[in-house]
């Protein structure tokens, strides 16, 4: 069944049928049963009409559909299908389940003292996703962990590689839903989400053994560029503070236009979706409406820092090009097109050019 009638789902592997029992806006684990395909129990529960062309269906499928192979999902040849309603709570656990049977064991990492193996004694792990305001009556941020190595323990010192400084890990839980739990012990492949330290961010290392950085998680230059306007400067504080935490989840990048005289960030992203993204939780998580600009360059380059910048800034761009800075000071040209870039690096090669900041 679809809409209203959808009422259970078929395990092709298992050849199992589940039917499952609507509970009041999906509240909880909607009830089940469980039965063969031809069992009398299910009759009893579908119409014929239903009954009929659930079998027919399925004997398509068994003619030409792929049959399951976990090499081929393995290598990313095959990709398996779970059918559910996570508003109904229909199905849900079985796709756990299914992902947690098709998941494979914790696999070496490369970092700055080569491969790393799970069962190196040293704890590390990385830094890959942040999340601010996860619980809103208290503002949280959270830091999620992946173990690569190592046994984690609540209330261990580890190192925070980009700074250098030992920090506690005493505020460690493990998510689901809104749901949270107190963990003590993680072990390589365990997610772990650290409430309270502002100073991560993503791709940062946290290890026992110094020597352990994971190589920095890629980066893709940006692609559309916006720039952002807050219209009631009453608001500009609660407007900077989230503007900065949506920074450091990677929701977009942030930066500053050189003598524009005004305090309107440049967003950029990747997909236009995001600037969609800031401007709504702007407004939902920190009561901080704003307004949207588009802006016509297409690409963005950072300028060695080591270079002469008062040379740099004496040289007038092409037409449309303006320099500015990211959040850390770097210098940065956007360019209005391809062309505008070919330009600039032929007339001024002595200024090195990137993608990405300079380390």
């Amino acid at each position: 069944g679809n809409g209203i009638r959808f009422s259970g789902v078929y395990d092709r592997q298992e050849k199992l049928v589940h039917l499952f029992e609507a509970t009041v806006g999906g509240a909880f684990r909607a009830p089940v049963s469980v039965s063969g395909l031809e069992d009398e129990f299910l009759r009893s529960q579908l119409d014929e009409r239903s009954y009929e062309q659930v079998l027919e269906e399925i004997a398509m499928l068994e003619g030409a559909g792929e049959q399951y192979d976990r090499d081929a999902v393995m290598t990313g040849r095959q990709s398996p299908v779970f059918f559910g309603s996570a508003k109904n709570n229909f199905g849900v656990q079985l796709l756990l389940d299914g992902f947690l049977n098709l998941a494979t064991e914790p696999h070496p990492r490369q970092s700055s003292a080569g491969i790393i193996n799970p069962d190196n004694a040293a704890f590390s792990g990385f830094i890959f996703k942040i999340q601010a305001n996860m619980d809103p009556r208290h503002r949280d941020r959270i830091a999620f962990l992946r173990v690569c190595s190592g046994k984690f323990e609540r209330d261990m010192p580890a190192i925070h590689s980009r700074t250098g400084k030992k920090v506690r890990l005493s505020n460690s839980s493990k998510l689901f839903g809104q749901q949270r739990e107190t963990v003590d012990v993680g072990y390589p492949g365990d997610i772990i989400g650290l409430v309270g330290h502002d100073e991560f961010g993503i791709g940062d290392t946290l290890t026992e053994d110094p020597a352990i950085v994971y190589n920095e998680i890629p980066k893709f230059p940006p692609e559309v560029f916006s720039i952002l306007h807050n219209p009631n400067p009453s608001n500009f504080k609660r407007f900077r503070d989230g503007l900065n935490q949506l920074r450091q989840e990677g929701v977009v990048q942030l930066f500053q236009l050189k003598n524009a005289g005004s305090v309107s960030p440049v967003l950029t992203a990747v997909g236009p979706l995001q600037f969609e993204v800031v401007q709504y939780r702007l407004e939902n998580e920190y009561g901080a409406p704003t307004r949207l600009e588009a802006a016509s360059w297409k690409s963005v380059r950072w300028v060695d820092p080591a270079s002469d910048l008062d040379k740099l800034y004496s040289f007038p761009l092409p037409t449309g090009s303006a320099f500015g800075t990211d959040v850390n000071e770097q210098p940065v040209i956007f360019f209005l097109d391809d062309w505008s870039l070919s330009y600039f690096q032929e007339k001024r090669p002595e200024f090195k050019l990137s993608d990405q900041p300079f380390q």
